[in-house]
């Protein structure tokens, strides 16, 4: 799907790798609606790249009335819902016990799990109803879903139950939703990024940053969210890639902790 004039929905689109995805597809002529729940970030980016473009509206992934009401904005602003990239996500950490033994709150589990799985099925689902009222393109597409897992959905560390079980099931969703979204003419894929230089990753020191880079085989760096964005408009571009989950991380493979 070509995305010069496509109307693309990113969630978390206000920070890190969903930023990132937001100005590379401003950049290629789609109109971008950013979900997310950081007001501030989300206007600067709007007049950064131009209303005209871009706009922002307040969105918590788990609500669906909140979900429904903005993309029943973007349809009346722009007539359609074309692209989707679920960025929106947390990754609290949190063992199954503590240090006495005792098992964590259910919430903590239930938190993550609820934004990085839940979240993406209910954004996913309800731009995949609008996509499926689109003329296709070239005979065949009518919408694209890109969604964020984690190299953590693989090799989860020590603290990582609940993120890399909502990362898992976030793969989960390809096969089945690509087989059944397929007859309308809408594809599903993912990405599972590696060790990404976020703002958040930022935060953490030049000696964290430095014992991330340790474990990254090559290149020898943490990932760009520029090349993040790059694979989505891969995604997004290639009609012939359909149920898969690209691996994102410098043939990193992440130790028990």
């Amino acid at each position: 799907m070509r995305l010069k004039d496509k109307v693309a929905v990113v969630t978390g689109g206000a920070s890190g790798l969903g930023e990132a995805v937001v100005r590379d597809f401003a950049a290629q002529g789609a109109r971008v609606a950013i979900f997310d729940l950081n007001a501030d970030r989300g206007a600067g980016i709007v007049a950064d790249l131009g209303s005209d473009r871009v706009s922002f509206h307040a969105v918590d992934v788990t609500d669906e009335a909140s979900v429904t009401r903005a993309l029943d904005e973007v349809v009346a602003a722009h007539g359609a819902v074309h692209v989707c990239v679920n960025c929106a996500g947390v990754a609290d950490p949190g063992k199954i016990l503590d240090r006495d033994g005792n098992a964590n709150p259910l919430s903590s589990f239930e938190r993550v799990v609820r934004i990085n799985l839940i979240g993406t099925y209910n954004v996913m689902s309800q731009c995949a109803a609008r996509m499926a009222l689109n003329p296709p393109e070239d005979g065949e597409e009518r919408g694209v879903i890109v969604n964020t897992s984690s190299g953590a959905a693989y090799e989860g560390q020590i603290g990582q139950p609940a993120y890399a079980s909502s990362k898992n099931g976030v793969i989960g969703l390809n096969l089945p939703s690509a087989r059944e979204l397929g007859r309308h003419g809408i594809r599903v894929n993912a990405i599972a990024p590696g060790l990404f230089l976020t703002p958040m990753a930022a935060s953490l020191g030049e000696k964290v940053i430095a014992a991330l880079t340790d474990r990254i085989e090559s290149p020898k760096r943490l990932g760009r969210p520029e090349e993040f964005a790059h694979c989505c408009r891969f995604l997004v571009e290639n009609a012939y890639i359909n149920g898969e989950t690209i691996r994102l991380d410098a043939a990193t493979r992440l130790t028990a902790k």
